[in-house]
């Protein structure tokens, strides 16, 4: 099989395309309508079919591998390793299910689950879907009055918690969040249960919280409710979000048919073979390829409780690799270059039995091609930077392994999934020729799996991605697609910068930064310049070991930009940093910095890992205010 024969075969028949892809999975209903173009903003997939997505995950396997490693959930944390075979995780979560029942939850309804990388946040977010009830996961550890806004726009009957997640060196203590969030949202769920874990005990306000293992008790298992595909599964609320929330919704049948597709054709992993997504279940990453996307095809998902460094070192990924035998390893780019920095030279990698590890794919924020090349060289397996976001739920972009591998680009996430087609578009939303700059988006229809919509916000929807670019999906991210049709994602349209009228992309001048043999990770923000506008500034953090060699490494940047993007840029001040404000998933906070630099008033973002290095950013001001 072909890329381009796949590709060309979608094209030519994008309905019959999906029905026989939805043929992976078992309908208590077929399809009456596989695609119908009236209903919504962008249309509904395989309305009229009737399943159950926990059955699909679970049940369905209990015939032929109900003994296999279904979850293996390993704490860095604690060094604690569980295994569930099949048949012990649909054991345990229909028992979860009962006890949601009991609680009077029933299809339709929301149930937010505020809870770390235990299992039981698993089994939860598999019991809603067995009883037809829409999750929303909210990350753990998230502000208080972040989690009241989500709580008053889903309006949960139930909130599942935990007394505590563990970050390296610290016990974060949940329920003081939790009622403090109820206290201020104006809608109060009916109960509220707590999983309490030895290292915090949560105090309970009788009457409204139960404990977790007491409401198990009695609990009797309970059966797969059949639901509609057009249903909604889950509710995502997108990060950083203030004001009225985005709400992502996922609809149930689309996001079953995607996922398993995607399993097979993207990252060539199949039944009994063994996947670790490195991410959370607060993120889109956890809910399709840490829960969904592995159990649907039969397959052993590993859930971590850690991070990639420090837990207790840069080799906590390949120790996972290795004692679980995973075949494939998904994360971002940040946590690959924090091992790098601590472990350049691989001496921890050589250490373990990596063997059983034949790819790595990279997301959640664009890949430098020194990081991609840097994993390749160590690890000796096929380094694939592929691009989605939390609305679209799977791949955009790929390398699609279980299709065909193609030849590699460094910088680029290869070519276009089949299901999207990609263009490049200008402010005018005409299309541009190969190698042009512009706006990414995609022509509708969106393939199964993508939102159709924000939860109770029609129109919020079609404002943010539909009103720009008539007839497309507005991806929001700048980039260009070369002569050979790979997709070069270079950010945020928001963070092209805009020098002496010249439109850059600061992730072109990241990419040159990052590829020097000094630099560990970098981002380059705009900043308010009196006579060109915005000047580009890069922000350095270095490879252990290395200084900032007095100045000498400062004219090397400069000249390097320079060489590849062109003085147009004006690239003239780097500044070496200790460390990048980023979110809990690793992404770095551009917009914060800019705001930071321009001297706007900036609110912490619930996201972040770490709000401290806020402060040490603002004590560089005055470099910034120099360079205006």
């Amino acid at each position: 099989m072909s890329y381009e024969a796949e590709y060309r075969r979608w094209r030519g028949d994008p309905a019959a395309y999906w029905q026989q892809a939805a043929a992976a999975i078992d309908w208590s209903s077929e399809p009456q309508t596989i695609f119908n173009p009236a209903t919504g903003a962008l249309g509904r997939w395989f309305e009229g079919g009737m399943l159950n997505t926990c059955h699909n995950a679970l049940d369905r396997h209990l015939a032929t591998r109900a003994e296999q490693d279904a979850l293996i959930y390993d704490s860095a944390m604690t060094g604690e390793i569980r295994r569930y075979s099949y048949a012990e995780l649909t054991d345990a979560t229909a028992r979860v299910a009962g006890m949601l029942v009991r609680q009077g939850v029933g299809a339709g309804d929301r149930v937010i689950i505020y809870m770390p990388m235990v299992p039981e946040a698993v089994m939860a977010m598999l019991a809603c879907a067995r009883i037809g009830a829409i999750h929303s996961v909210v990350f753990g550890g998230f502000a208080a009055r972040e989690l009241a806004i989500r709580i008053d726009d889903a309006k949960p009957s139930l909130l599942l918690t935990a007394s505590c997640g563990l970050e390296p060196g610290r016990v974060v203590e949940y329920k003081p969040l939790v009622d403090r969030a109820l206290e201020l949202a104006s809608h109060k769920p009916a109960r509220c249960v707590v999983l309490q874990r030895p290292m915090a005990q949560a105090s309970v306000i009788e009457g409204r919280d139960l404990d977790w293992e007491a409401a198990l008790v009695d609990a009797q298992p309970h059966a797969c409710v059949r639901v509609a595909a057009t249903d909604p599964a889950y509710i995502l609320y997108t990060s950083g979000t203030t004001g009225k929330p985005k709400g992502v919704v996922r609809d149930t049948g689309g996001h079953a048919v995607a996922l398993a597709w995607s399993m097979s054709h993207i990252y060539d992993t199949g039944p009994g073979e063994v996947f670790w997504a490195a991410s959370d279940i607060g993120w889109v990453v956890g809910h399709s390829y840490i829960v969904y996307a592995p159990l649907l095809v039969g397959a052993t998902t590993v859930l971590f409780e850690g991070k990639p460094v420090g837990t207790p070192d840069a080799a906590t990924f390949w120790r996972v690799v290795d004692r679980h035998r995973v075949k494939t390893l998904f994360t971002a780019p940040t946590a690959i270059r924090a091992i790098k920095r601590e472990d350049a030279a691989g001496a921890l990698l050589e250490q373990f039995d990596t063997s059983s590890l034949k790819a790595l794919f990279l997301a959640g924020e664009r890949a430098d091609p020194d990081t991609v090349a840097w994993s390749a060289d160590m690890l000796k397996v096929p380094v694939i930077d592929h691009w989605w976001q939390t609305e679209t739920g799977w791949p955009i972009a790929a390398n699609c392994l279980g299709i065909e591998q193609l030849p590699a680009k460094p910088g680029s996430a290869a070519r276009p999934v089949p299901g999207y087609d990609v263009r490049i578009l200008d402010e005018t939303g005409q299309p541009l020729p190969p190698g042009t700059t512009g706006a990414v988006a995609i022509r509708l229809p969106l393939p199964p799996g993508c939102a159709p919509t924000l939860w109770h916000n029609e129109e919020g929807y079609h404002a943010a991605y539909l009103a720009n670019f008539p007839g497309y999906y507005d991806t929001g991210d700048g980039g260009q697609i070369d002569e050979d049709g790979y997709v070069w994602v270079m950010g945020r349209t928001d963070d092209v910068i805009n020098v002496a009228g010249h439109r850059l992309s600061t992730g072109e001048m990241e990419e040159v930064l990052a590829g020097h043999g000094d630099v560990a990770e970098c981002a380059v923000i705009g900043v308010p310049d009196a006579l060109k506008g915005e000047v580009p500034v890069g922000l350095v953090v270095l490879k252990q070991g290395r200084g900032d060699r007095d100045g000498a490494l400062q004219a090397e940047l400069v000249a390097a930009v320079r060489d590849q993007v062109g003085p147009v840029a004006a690239f003239k001040i780097s500044i070496v940093v200790e460390r990048l404000p980023k979110t809990r998933s690793g992404k770095i906070l551009r917009k914060t910095l800019r705001q930071l630099a321009a001297g706007k008033p900036v609110q912490v973002p619930p996201t972040i890992d770490d709000p401290a290095i806020l402060d040490e950013i603002r004590a560089i001001l005055p470099v910034f205010d120099h360079a205006g």
